[in-house]
């Protein structure tokens, strides 16, 4: 493995990759950093580019702008509650309220070490784990892919805030909206009442800047009468050393960043899921299992490790089936599938004895990488908290510009900007009968996973539900479901039976 290591190193320890290196961790967080914009886009840009590179130099470039795409998403998700990309959704619950204490800085800080320590924890297994992994992953089929999809439901229970209810309305709002389109097993559309834009169905990124960007901007619109009264949150940047918290606070988070990062890798293995699931699932997990789960959502440093080490984690999670299968962990590594083929490069188990260069240059890209990441957005964490002396009636329609470009910019259609302001409007709603709008993204991620899934077991089966129990795999989802579902009602039960007694 040294001896590999060796030629990896020889082949990326050059002026041009490093600079490759530098370029794409800064394009990727401005891109993650934009709402509207994300790591997809970034590496669908810069795509064409690489071509003109050297193979090593063009998959450097690449794997740089996914680094820094996944973790600049934190940055908008703590300043303005508006995720930057689908894998920084869960950081805006606790990462917002941070800054509105005016513990912007600190939260931007622990996103930023967190994440790194992600990208670490994901790039250590990818290199030992790899073909051990690839094995497992291989085996998940329908069954197990529906039982793993009905596992991750459950959590919507802890993503409802006060409401079991409001949260389990909201989460099956999002398994419909994603029922629209055509259907990907018959062939047929549904919901779609004649509309050809239709056909296609809701894309996730329109759908998260509408939710959380667009209802961010109408509800804090309605807040001020006149823009003077449009709060500005104050920081004082003076106040900030190193990255905001102390080593007590980040040595309490080893086991939430421990738990958090093991399940980014695991959903970043399975492929088709990717950080979009993974931040969520992750910050449900350790809510669900922490002490104060009451304290979830009002600004704890918690959410935060959770959703940040997790996203990242499954950046190195969705290149073991990429390099060991040739199978993509999600859209952006689909991407990096592009820009491999189109250098001549066909990833799998062969690519390990054939291109050790290029895969242990991709090995060490992530390493550097993450500690380029590290230190450039320290050295930004001061320019960023800055953010926040912009008043929002300037900074506010900036940002609403932005996402219309960028809603329009996924598929070169004004169809998805009007899907922006539908769900604008949506999200508008929701905050205004205090439904939560995180199950609504799990139900609009998971929902088509579990319901294909569910529907080729059945043709595999011929209708027999028994494969689902019988397979050892699926059947431990399964069990683990039944056991969280049991708590959650038995913890309600018991919050309610404790709110009789207590009138």
């Amino acid at each position: 493995m040294l001896e590999s290591f060796a030629i990896g190193a020889q082949a990326i320890l050059n002026p041009l990759c490093i600079s490759l290196i530098i370029i794409g961790i800064v394009i990727g967080i401005i891109f993650g950093a934009i709402p509207g914009l994300s790591a997809t886009m970034a590496l669908a840009l810069f795509l064409p580019i690489t071509y003109s590179l050297d193979p090593i130099a063009g998959v450097v470039l690449l794997v740089s702008l996914y680094i820094g795409g996944i973790s600049g998403g934190l940055i908008s998700a703590i300043l303005t509650r508006i995720p930057g990309t689908p894998s920084s959704v869960a950081t805006c619950f606790d990462g917002y309220p941070l800054t509105a204490k005016g513990e912007g800085p600190k939260a931007l800080g622990v996103g930023i070490v967190f994440s790194f320590i992600g990208t670490i924890m994901s790039t250590v297994v990818l290199i030992f784990m790899a073909p051990w992994l690839a094995r497992i992953a291989i085996k998940f089929g329908a069954y197990e892919y529906f039982s793993v999809a009905l596992f991750s439901l459950t959590m919507m229970a802890g993503l409802s805030g006060k409401s079991l209810v409001k949260g389990l309305i909201s989460g099956f709002l999002g398994c419909v909206f994603a029922t629209v389109g055509m259907d990907s097993i018959a062939s047929v559309q549904r919901y779609t009442f004649g509309n050809v834009q239709m056909a296609s169905g809701f894309n996730i990124l329109p759908v998260l800047i509408g939710l959380f960007a667009i209802s961010e901007i109408l509800i804090t619109a309605e807040k001020a009468k006149h823009a003077q009264q449009i709060e500005t949150i104050k920081v004082d940047l003076k106040s900030i050393r190193g990255f905001g918290f102390s080593l007590k606070e980040f040595f309490e988070q080893k086991w939430n960043a421990l738990i958090s990062g093991l399940i980014g890798i695991g959903i970043g293995i399975l492929p088709g899921i990717g950080g979009g699931v993974a931040n969520v699932l992750a910050y449900g997990v350790i809510k669900n299992r922490s002490k104060y789960p009451e304290k979830f959502g009002t600004g704890i440093i918690d959410g935060v490790v959770a959703s940040e080490t997790s996203n990242n984690a499954a950046i190195g999670g969705a290149l073991v089936p990429l390099l060991s299968l040739g199978i993509p962990g999600d859209t952006v590594t689909a991407m990096l599938l592009g820009g491999l083929t189109m250098q001549g490069i066909s990833p799998g188990p062969l690519m390990f004895k054939e291109h050790v260069d290029m895969v242990y240059a991709i090995f060490l890209t992530m390493i550097i990488g993450s500690f380029a990441m590290l230190f450039i957005e320290f050295y930004g964490l001061r320019v960023f908290a800055a953010m926040l002396k912009i008043p929002k009636q300037f900074l506010l329609p900036g940002i609403f510009i932005f996402c219309v470009i960028g809603a329009f910019g996924v598929n070169n259609r004004m169809f998805d900007v009007w899907t922006v302001l539908l769900f604008g409007a949506i999200g508008y709603a929701f905050n205004k009968v205090e439904i939560p709008a995180p199950p609504f993204i799990l139900g609009f991620l998971i929902g088509p996973l579990m319901e294909i899934n569910l529907r080729r077991g059945l043709m595999f089966s011929q209708g027999s539900f028994l494969p689902f129990l019988t397979e050892p795999i699926s059947a431990l989802f399964l069990i683990a479901a039944l056991l969280v579902i049991v708590y959650t009602v038995y913890g309600e039960y018991k919050k309610q039976k404790s709110a009789i007694v207590s009138k």
